[in-house]
């Protein structure tokens, strides 16, 4: 059994981190498990109530490693939808990247309310074109790992925003972090995903323009808050 505890997407190859593992080791995917879920690592070093999901294509691999790694304090959870668990935490720092960004720009929790539910539904649509099952993105791989990253100040993709939000330059925060923001990549990978199925994710996109092509986050809020109007479930 080989267990992942990463969260992303391969740049270039646009592969989740399990099928990198597949393709470098040539294991099946029976073989590959995963876990995922609102795990900040200094809590749980702390021994602090968490809890987790392991997931596998294959259900008995995930009871055992769930037997595994079941303490008084970590409870993990199995599922066999690995696509869904998988890109719910990868998609996770991207958004955590753009809350980051709106409080440090100062503004609000109805921003940060609607960047963390608009974002769920964005990584939603990109679960399901891949297979996953859209109930994953609401369960602890997805939206548990969300509120986690986005309302935290353990969290390190939201540090990371804050710090762009309140109008330092990438250089800068990077700088000032310390330790590595995820979404800083991912967010070009999973645009990069996005694309080659044809799933719009406004909230990425933003991200990466904001991250990667030096767009001001004044500027990238004003054009993301006139896109064209919708129905809420598209």
């Amino acid at each position: 059994m080989l267990v992942s505890l990463m969260k992303g997407v391969e740049l270039g190859s646009a592969m989740r981190m399990s099928e990198v593992i597949e393709d470098v080791t040539e294991v099946g995917a029976d073989r590959v498990a995963v876990v995922t879920g609102p795990n900040l690592a200094r809590e749980i070093a702390a021994r602090m109530p968490a809890a987790a999901v392991v997931a596998c294509t294959d259900e008995a691999v995930a009871r055992r490693l769930q037997a595994a790694c079941h303490t008084p304090y970590f409870r993990p959870y199995t599922n066999t939808d690995v696509i869904g668990c998988e890109l719910g935490g990868a998609v996770k720092n991207v958004i955590g990247l753009a809350v980051g960004i709106a409080d440090g720009m100062g503004l609000g929790d109805n921003a940060k309310g609607s960047l963390i539910t608009r974002g769920l539904a964005e990584t939603t649509r990109l679960g399901v074109a891949l297979g996953a099952d859209p109930l994953t993105f609401s369960g602890l791989a997805g939206l548990g790992d969300l509120v986690a990253t986005c309302s935290s100040p353990l969290s390190r993709n939201h540090t990371f925003g804050t710090n762009l939000g309140r109008g330092m330059t990438l250089e800068e925060t990077i700088a000032a972090t310390q330790q590595t923001a995820e979404g800083v990549k991912s967010c070009e990978s999973v645009l990069d995903l996005a694309r080659r199925h044809e799933v719009d994710m406004p909230i990425t996109e933003t991200v990466f323009e904001i991250v990667h092509e030096g767009k001001p986050p004044v500027v990238a809020v004003k054009e993301l808050m006139s896109r064209s109007a919708k129905p809420e479930r598209r």
